[in-house]
C-alpha cells in the first residue's frame, strides 16, 4: 500500500510538474494586454452588485460573479470597500505581485479597475478568472446551514490539490524575478477550477522580498509585521 501511495504520488508530481513548467514558459507576462474596463461595465456584469451574486466577503471588501458583455466571460470581481483602513494599500500590492507573475497554480487576473463610481466616489476593483469550485475551506468546511450537493475530496484529489498549491509557492518563492511572499495562504485562498486543481488567489497581503544587498548580511523585506490570518500565519512571517 506505501509502495502504490508513493507511486502515485511521484507520478502525480512528475504530470503536474511538466504541465507548471509549461505553463509557466508559455504564459510569461511579457506582452500582455489588459482589457480596459469602467466601473459601469462592470455594474452591469454584476448585474448592479446584486447580493444574489455575491460569492465571497473578505476584509477588505466583496467578490460577485459576473459576465462581461464584450465576450460573455464568467469572471469574479472583487470590488474593494476602500472605507476600510488598508483596502486602497491592499489593492495596490494585489496589483503590484499579480501585473508579474504567471503560473496555472495561481488565479488569472483578467484587469483592474480605478475609477469613479456613480455617487463620485473612488472605486477600484479587480476582475480574476471564475473558480467554478469555490475554495477548499468550502470543500473541507461546508456550511451546513446552506443546502448543496454533498463534496468529497478523495486522497489523490487532496494531493493533487497539495501538490498544485507547492508549485504556486516554488514558482513565487524561486522562479520570480523578485521572490513574492504571500502572507496569508489558507484554504479560503486556495480556489478550484472545474478539474478541482488549485489556483492561489488573494495577493492583498502579498509583499516582495528582496536579494541582498553587498552592504547587509540580510536579507531586505517589507515584511515589518505579522500578516495573515492567525490560525494560518508562517512563523517566519515576521521580519525586522
Amino acid at each position: 500500500v506505501i509502495f502504490l501511495l508513493a507511486s502515485v504520488c511521484a507520478i502525480l508530481y512528475w504530470i503536474r510538474r511538466t504541465k507548471a513548467k509549461h505553463s509557466s514558459d508559455s504564459d510569461s507576462s511579457f506582452g500582455i494586454q489588459y482589457p480596459k474596463l469602467s466601473c459601469a461595465e462592470l455594474f452591469q456584469a454584476t448585474n448592479e452588485f446584486s447580493s444574489a451574486n455575491l460569492i465571497g466577503e473578505g476584509r477588505y471588501g466583496f467578490v460577485y460573479k459576473g459576465i462581461l458583455n464584450f465576450n460573455e466571460q464568467t469572471v469574479a470581481v472583487k470590488v474593494l470597500n476602500l472605507q476600510q483602513h488598508g483596502a486602497n494599500k491592499s489593492f495596490l500590492a494585489e496589483c503590484e505581485a499579480l501585473k508579474a507573475i504567471r503560473h496555472c497554480n495561481l488565479v488569472k487576473i483578467i484587469t483592474s479597475c480605478s475609477s469613479i463610481d456613480f455617487k463620485g466616489n473612488d472605486f477600484k476593483a479587480l476582475v480574476f478568472e471564475f473558480m467554478p469550485n469555490e475554495s477548499l475551506e468550502s470543500w473541507l468546511h461546508p456550511n451546513i446551514f446552506v443546502q448543496q450537493v454533498p463534496r468529497n475530496l478523495n486522497l489523490i484529489r487532496r494531493l493533487n490539490i497539495a501538490i498544485g498549491v507547492a508549485f504556486a509557492l516554488d514558482y513565487l518563492h524561486h522562479h520570480c524575478e523578485t521572490t513574492i511572499i504571500h502572507c496569508d495562504l489558507k484554504p479560503s485562498n486556495v480556489l478550484l477550477d472545474n478539474d478541482l486543481c488549485a489556483h492561489i488567489g488573494d495577493f492583498g497581503l502579498a509583499r516582495f522580498r528582496l536579494a541582498p544587498t553587498g552592504n547587509s548580511n540580510h536579507t531586505q523585506s517589507s515584511l515589518v509585521k505579522i500578516r495573515g490570518t492567525i490560525r494560518y500565519v508562517a512563523p517566519g512571517n515576521c521580519y525586522e
